[in-house]
């Protein structure tokens, strides 16, 4: 006699309940979140890229833009969603070809530290140029 695993249900709000939640499940989130992050950089991008077409005025005022603190801000939350994707990503294909299984915590670990060291050196190199 074969026994169905029953499937678990779970309402919408529970969805959204973080108690009791592992570092993985916090990797996962980063992962997601990062990715829609750089999906909209993208369409960002290719849009102030479409200011060259309009010319050297609009393209003057942009890089104005640019240069505010506010958007190199923007500029240093970028890297890091970069880090932080590429870092996991780099994780979990090895984890998907069966290296460093054992090890995969440890591993999201050290990604978090690297993410977080360049992060900020990043940081320190952006605006130590608008000085």
């Amino acid at each position: 006699m074969e026994v169905k695993p029953k499937p678990v249900q779970r309402k919408p709000l529970e969805w959204f309940n973080l108690k009791g939640k592992r570092v993985g499940f916090w990797a996962y989130v980063v992962m997601r979140l990062s990715a829609v992050g750089l999906v909209l950089y993208l369409f960002l991008h290719l849009v102030i890229l479409s200011q060259l077409a309009v010319g050297p005025a609009a393209w003057d005022n942009f890089v104005a833009l640019a240069k505010s603190p506010a958007v190199l801000l923007l500029d240093v939350v970028l890297i890091i969603g970069i880090l932080a994707h590429g870092l996991n990503g780099i994780r979990l294909t090895l984890i998907g070809f069966g290296l460093g299984v054992p090890r995969q915590k440890l591993m999201l670990w050290i990604g978090l530290i690297l993410t977080l060291v360049f992060g900020v050196l990043s940081a320190l190199a952006i605006f130590a140029e608008t000085k």
